[in-house]
């Protein structure tokens, strides 16, 4: 297994968060990002709970969950070029616009579930794009140097920001109705969309060209054209994704503790990320990216046994820190990236990856539907840990070529 020791040497070389919070373009990055976290976090707590104890349907709950992330593949494929585009921050702003309104109508009592469904997908289409203008953003605001930083203080904060969310939403939830919660998410996106308009200054620097289909389709090619690109993608969306399918099946499992384990796995998440960003230099940020992505998989084997909730919980937090091996998965993508396209390919990555969480989300709540969330739990880890080796077998494979 390879070592993942930290270097004392290299420290110094990083950039601290405390002087990305010293920038203030930064600063307002971060402070929407995290508010859309907590709305996002809120909201699909709310829906997820109010869409199961309609249904009683494993499948439609995990659907509801992360069913968002069918459509960022939709906005990924057809216009994520916006996110070049040469006024970001007006996009940004109108983007937040759209996700406000969308969250504004989940809030309406008694809306059928059919209507929150479709505004559900309607969410995901503008969260992709937005997604893809933040990143595209954050690269100019931020020196090369200081990108994985940057990338960890966010990747922290949003699983701290993820642990209170589930926290609160189940808290609030036995208090209040989930349209309340709904209304809560919404004053959260206001508030993101305010910090964008406060904190983020317009871009002049970029080329002139007409973001469309066009533009995106030619992207996309020269993006999947590329071996290594192919195999970073699958190893950042796959693994990761199947393992995202094994959460959505928590509520299923065990309705009186989801909130627990859902907790668990973002303080497992927010542990390695802040391990990744800011103990380990990019030689061994690399090649810790197998141990961890099969670190992610393996303890969701133990859901095969149904053990006590306190080895559940420990074993959820352990496989959550697995998803600290996104974070050098995106810097060696972005090294194999051209500037003039950071944005889109960032927003790809990042759509790709939350549609593969849909992917695995759909797949638990369907083979739980049959055989129990338990054994599907157990049946997408293993998965999730076979896709890892074959993935590192074929770059293993393939480096003596490129070489």
């Amino acid at each position: 297994m390879p070592s993942c020791t930290h270097d004392p040497a290299d420290t110094r070389s990083r950039a601290s968060y405390r002087s990305l919070l010293r920038n203030r373009e930064f600063t307002g990055l971060y402070v929407s990002f995290t508010l859309t976290v907590a709305a996002g976090t809120l909201s699909g707590f709310a829906l997820g709970t109010l869409v199961s104890r309609q249904t009683r349907s494993p499948f439609l709950t995990a659907v509801s969950m992360y069913g968002a992330t069918f459509a960022t593949v939709l906005g990924a494929l057809t216009l994520m070029s916006v996110a070049d585009g040469k006024r970001p921050r007006r996009t940004l702003l109108a983007l937040q616009g759209l996700s406000l309104a969308g969250v504004t109508a989940q809030a309406v009592p008694g809306l059928p579930l059919t209507a929150r469904f479709a505004l559900l997908l309607l969410l995901g289409f503008f969260q992709s794009l937005a997604t893809g203008t933040r990143m595209g953003l954050l690269t100019e605001a931020v020196p090369a140097s200081a990108y994985v930083a940057a990338r960890s203080l966010m990747n922290v904060t949003s699983g701290a920001t993820a642990v209170l969310g589930f926290a609160a939403g189940a808290a609030l939830l036995r208090r209040t109705g989930p349209e309340q919660v709904f209304a809560l998410s919404a004053a959260l996106t206001a508030l993101g969309l305010a910090v964008v308009a406060a904190g983020v200054r317009e871009r002049s620097i970029r080329p002139a060209r007409r973001p469309g289909l066009r533009q995106t389709l030619r992207a996309n090619r020269e993006l999947f054209a590329h071996p290594g690109r192919r195999v970073l993608l699958v190893n950042l969306w796959v693994p990761g994704g199947l393992v995202v399918g094994c959460e959505a099946l928590f509520l299923p499992y065990s309705p009186g503790h989801a909130g627990t384990l859902l907790a668990a796995g973002s303080a497992g998440m927010l542990l390695g990320d802040l391990t990744m960003g800011r103990l380990l230099t990019a030689e061994r940020r690399r090649r810790c990216v197998l141990a961890l992505r099969l670190l992610l998989a393996l303890p969701c084997l133990l859901f095969a046994l149904h053990p006590p909730l306190p080895v559940l919980t420990v074993a959820v937090f352990v496989s959550a820190t697995g998803f600290a091996a996104t974070l050098p998965l995106q810097e060696q993508l972005l090294a194999l990236t051209p500037e003039g396209v950071r944005g889109q390919v960032q927003g790809v990555e990042s759509a790709g990856r939350m549609t593969w969480q849909g992917i695995g989300a759909a797949a638990a709540g369907g083979l739980a539907q049959y055989a129990g969330p338990g054994t599907a739990i157990t049946v997408l880890a293993a998965l999730s840990a076979t896709v890892t080796v074959s993935a590192a077998l074929v770059a293993r494979r393939r480096a003596p070529a490129a070489a």
